[in-house]
């Protein structure tokens, strides 16, 4: 598929910030299944500084702008040729040890009930456990959006039997760790009109490590491994970790933003 991606985060700010410094996560990943045809990144009013590709393979940005400054606008535009690769990030350049994804985190930490579920789950080997952990996840949380915040761990989230796709990535990551499986969060796009079925356009699923195969997409919240339909971004030890944007923000005002997404397919 080759997708069409438009991307604008508006930032307001009241009263103006003094300034402030970004990092953006926000140009997809290269691997085989994936390959970025055009991409554009601005931020009104901003100045790009350095540039460099992390030890996860992300591409990260730096962006500073001088304020007094009331709003701040963050778009990206794109176009990116996808192909299905089952789920598997083949080709993709990174140098962290996988076994750093076993660390634990505030949002992915584990209680009883999360451990319960990751022992509910037996497989043959690494990727049918993953498959099989991935399936449990989906039983247990309800797709259900507005119940759960950007601040919901994975052990509330199983709690409440509800959430969205962040939800969904981090309860499976903290199984698959518990599982002794590598597992990270990973940040992208979801083109939502194939299946019928209403999706987040910008969308969150996990990676699991599964032995010589390597990492291995799941999107739990859909029952699916990513496809052509996905485009991936950046991954990270959980939501905040693996955030597109980043930043530092110089003022003692309050902070609103509003977000708008667009994910379409282009004739080839």
């Amino acid at each position: 598929m080759r997708l069409k991606i438009t991307h604008e985060t508006s930032y307001f700010y009241d009263p103006p910030a003094q300034g402030l410094v970004q990092s953006l996560r926000l140009t997809p990943s290269v691997y085989e299944g994936q390959r970025v045809a055009d991409w554009t990144i601005s931020v009104s009013g901003g100045q790009r500084g350095a540039a460099f590709r992390d030890g996860a393979g992300d591409w990260i940005e730096g962006w500073t702008v001088r304020g007094p400054v009331q709003e701040v606008v963050v778009s990206i535009s794109g176009q990116v040729e996808t192909r299905d690769t089952a789920g598997v990030l083949r080709g993709h350049r990174e140098s962290v040890h996988p076994l750093v994804y076993l660390r634990p985190t505030p949002a992915t930490g584990l209680d009883t009930a999360l451990r319960d579920l990751a022992h509910s789950a037996q497989g043959e080997d690494g990727l049918d456990l993953a498959h099989r952990l991935a399936a449990a996840v989906t039983q247990a949380v309800a797709y259900s959006p507005g119940v759960t915040d950007a601040r919901t761990t994975a052990a509330e989230a199983l709690a409440l039997g509800q959430g969205v796709c962040q939800d969904h990535a981090h309860v499976l990551i903290a199984c698959a760790r518990e599982r002794g499986l590598p597992a990270r969060y990973v940040s992208g796009y979801l083109h939502s009109s194939r299946d019928g079925q209403p999706h987040d356009a910008a969308h969150a699923w996990a990676e699991i490590h599964v032995g010589p195969l390597g990492w291995v997409g799941f999107d739990a919240a859909n029952a699916c491994c990513p496809d052509d339909r996905y485009v991936r971004l950046g991954s990270g030890l959980d939501a905040d970790d693996a955030a597109p944007v980043r930043g530092t923000t110089f003022g003692t005002g309050d902070e609103s933003l509003d977000v708008r997404v667009q994910v379409e397919e282009m004739e080839q």
